[in-house]
This record gives C-alpha cells, structure tokens and sequence, in this order.
C-alpha cells in the first residue's frame, strides 16, 4: 500500500503524513457499481481514491437521484469531510462507477492530521474548493442549460472519466443520473445519431 500512496499522494503529503496514513488507512477494492455510501448513514471514515471513479449523487424527497459530481483518482470527497466533521448522517449516494481502489482514513485523524501538517490543511481546502466548483456548475447546467447541452457534457465527462469514446451504459442510467426521463434520454440521443455525433450500439454508445 506505501507504493500506491506514494504513487498518488507523494507529490501532495510529506513523507511522515504518507507514513501515518499507511499505518491507520484501511484498504479497499470494490467493484463497479458497489454502494459505498448511502444517504442516512453516519461516516465513519473518509475515502482517499487510489483509482477509478466514483459518482456522489443527491437523492430528492421521491428517490430520484441527481448526479452532483464525479471522484476520480487523487480526490477525495469534500461532503463526507463536512459529514465527518459535523458526526452528521450523510446526505449524499455514492457508488464506484467503475472498479475503484481506495483507502479509508479515520475520521479522528481529520483535525489532527489539520493541525499538524499543512498539507493535509491544503489538501482538504483544496478539494472544498474543487467539489464546490463542480456542484456550481451542476446547479448552472439545471438551471441554464438545454437537456440537450446537459446530455452533450455528461457523454464528454463520461470520455474524460472513462478515457474511451465507447460509453458502456443504458439510457435508463443516464436519465437518472440526469434527473429526467429515459423517454427524453433517447429522443435526445436519438437526434444526437442523426447529427452524426454518436452511434447507438445494442450495448455503447460511440461518441464520433
């Protein structure tokens, strides 16, 4: 575990940080669409990526999911921080989005780890400023964008995400992470594929 944290995090923490976080972390790997998080649930500990992806999504009154924003490798997850800190239940789902490696921190070395080194200070203000960025713009895509230009930049982050231009899902995910109807989904991608922008195969789509 030492070389994957140094991997990822050697450039970011202090050696002594990177020690401690080898000593107290807990390893994990979990597979595509394994719940790691569920709304209601008190935190116990923090996740810091290793690799893959995973989607942090808001639930509304009826069960209907809004995607908010995407973790990926070097990230950690700034509501889980505000949860932990606060030893409130989370109000948030998360769910590794492809086969995902993690290691999870203590919530007790949180504020000792802020008070004695600086950048693990940095670090967690950095990712409050990241993730507040990205809801920021999944609030500006509501309410300013065409479901059209929200479905166009959620196949351009899921290239990002994925590094492939063959997107593996169904027009049923993308409506619920999008907050609409599948009906609405196909049509648009639909209109997409005679635009010459996409091909719909039985299983991916193929982003041209």
């Amino acid at each position: 575990m030492i070389q994957e944290l140094k991997k990822h995090y050697g450039s970011v923490f202090e050696p002594a940080l990177i020690d401690e976080i080898n000593q107290v972390a807990t390893f994990m790997e979990v597979p595509e669409g394994q719940d790691l998080l569920k709304p209601g649930q008190y935190i116990k500990s923090m996740p810091l990526l290793l690799s893959g992806s995973i989607k942090i999504m808001r639930p509304d009154a009826d069960g209907e999911e809004l995607l908010l924003y995407h973790l990926e490798k070097g990230d950690t997850c700034a509501m889980t921080m505000t949860c932990c800190m606060g030893n409130t239940k989370s109000e948030i789902h998360a769910v590794s989005e492809t086969p995902a490696k993690l290691l999870m921190v203590p919530i007790g070395k949180m504020e000792e780890w802020s008070r004695k080194y600086k950048t693990w200070r940095n670090f967690v203000f950095e990712s409050y400023h990241v993730r507040m960025m990205e809801m920021l713009e999944s609030i500006d895509n509501i309410a300013f964008n065409n479901m059209d230009e929200r479905l166009e930049k959620y196949l351009q982050n899921k290239i990002e995400i994925l590094n492939s231009k063959h997107i593996y899902t169904t027009h049923k995910e993308i409506a619920q992470d999008l907050h609409t109807s599948r009906v609405v989904v196909s049509r648009l991608l639909k209109r997409m594929e005679n635009d010459k922008k996409i091909i719909l195969h039985r299983s991916f789509i193929e982003v041209l």
